[in-house]
């Protein structure tokens, strides 16, 4: 077995495991009832473990990653077309998921403030220095990055980040290698951290469950499968809605109906494999025989569209955050929903094409001030989230293409 499998059959048994272990945890929680709170240490060390490494690993890929997007302008107007659309496209998916969280709040009705006030009062003092537009803009910029990185200012490692990444990219060649090659090594070993620690997730997942459920029952469980629902309409919407109207709009060679109708396939596997890397040769192979667009189209757009639109991770980021306010009791400021949208785009954009526990939801959760305790929660769910959005990814990816390659032919 190559490393490669072993890597994906270790990601698979792990999924498997926390599945099993979310169910473990609620039956334990049910039964239990309150006397479930003693497993809380555990749950609380586990967080404790992500919340170390999460603020690194985002610094560390986003300036890799926006090195890596400089690289990218010589493309020019195809270029700028391609980082446009999957830019407004990710910003109008997670405006429709704060939406729909706003309007039928699946996670209302339970006040998990007896869990944590103390982290509570804590996030909402920090969330109130953020009262207005201009404040909240002026807010992302750090006067003291490593102060902001110290801190754990999700917003403002994010700019930092992206105002280095985008100066190595116009350092002389050589340079900007050898220092974007560190970058990457610093988020591999972040990653294998991360890895590490995920190998204990089943265990901290359990506890977190355990303790959530012994708490407030049955009613947790049935907010989560309301919020499944309703991410499903929203990631309809915006599959049908937004991506396919603008293939029906921009797109003269690929209609509507023959978008989907070939799509089809690559949506199956990219729901199965929960990967948008994995299904990238698929994607490409259907866009060049089946669109019939332009090989140098294809190989420019749904490779970085593998990397960096994320249309179904941010949707979830937004819905993810606000589900968790409102089973806390907490009423979003404007300010906090600046920061849910900002980091939910960027953070799209650093999330890698491979499944796996969407754990940059705590960046979104810690820029705008809400608890991150209940997280847990939706880990064991995660892989129907994954595999949900991961399809809608790889949809958004052909449809830009389809746009790109008209442009492309128009300019020709």
């Amino acid at each position: 077995m190559s490393e490669e499998e072993g890597k994906k059959s270790i990601l698979d048994s792990l999924g498997k495991w926390i599945i099993i272990a979310t169910i473990l945890g609620a039956v334990v929680g049910l039964v239990m009832g309150k006397p479930a709170h003693m497993f809380a240490p555990v749950g609380d060390l586990f967080m404790s473990l992500i919340k170390m490494v999460v603020v690194p690993m985002v610094f560390f890929s986003l300036v890799g990653g926006a090195a890596s997007l400089g690289n990218s302008k010589g493309a020019g107007k195809i270029g700028i077309i391609t980082f446009i659309y999957y830019g407004v496209t990710t910003a109008v998916a997670v405006a429709l998921g704060l939406l729909f969280s706003e309007m039928f709040k699946p996670g209302s009705g339970i006040n998990m403030a007896a869990i944590s006030e103390a982290a509570i009062d804590v996030d909402m003092s920090q969330s109130g220095s953020i009262p207005g537009f201009w404040e909240t803009v002026i807010g992302f910029v750090p006067t003291n990055p490593f102060a902001a990185l110290v801190e754990g200012n999700i917003l403002q490692t994010i700019v930092f980040a992206l105002f280095v990444g985008f100066a190595l990219s116009a350092l002389e060649p050589e340079k900007k290698q050898f220092m974007v090659n560190i970058f990457n090594y610093f988020t591999e070993i972040f990653i294998k951290i991360m890895t590490a620690i995920m190998c204990v997730a089943p265990i901290g997942v359990f506890a977190l469950m355990a303790d959530a459920t012994g708490t407030f029952g049955y009613d947790v469980l049935v907010k989560i499968i309301n919020l499944i629902v309703l991410y499903v309409v929203v990631l309809a919407i915006v599959t049908y809605v937004m991506i396919g109207g603008t293939v029906a709009l921009f797109s003269k060679k690929v209609g509507y109906i023959q978008f989907f109708k070939s799509m089809w396939k690559c949506q199956v596997f990219a729901f199965s494999t929960a990967s948008s890397m994995a299904t990238l040769p698929l994607n490409m192979k259907t866009n060049e025989e089946e669109f019939g667009l332009n090989k140098g189209t294809v190989s420019f757009a749904l490779p970085l569209g593998a990397t960096i639109n994320m249309n179904g991770n941010a949707a979830y980021y937004a819905m993810a955050a606000t589900f968790i306010a409102q089973m806390y009791g907490m009423e979003l400021s404007f300010g906090q929903y600046i920061a849910i949208i900002v980091t939910s785009t960027l953070g799209a954009v650093g999330q890698a094409g491979v499944p796996g526990p969407t754990l940059l939801v705590v960046a979104v959760l810690v820029a705008a001030g809400i608890p991150i305790e209940a997280l847990p929660i939706l880990f064991g769910v995660d892989r129907i989230f994954d595999m949900l959005r991961t399809a809608v990814n790889i949809t958004g990816d052909a449809a830009c293409a389809c746009i790109v390659d008209q442009f492309r032919e128009e300019e020709a």
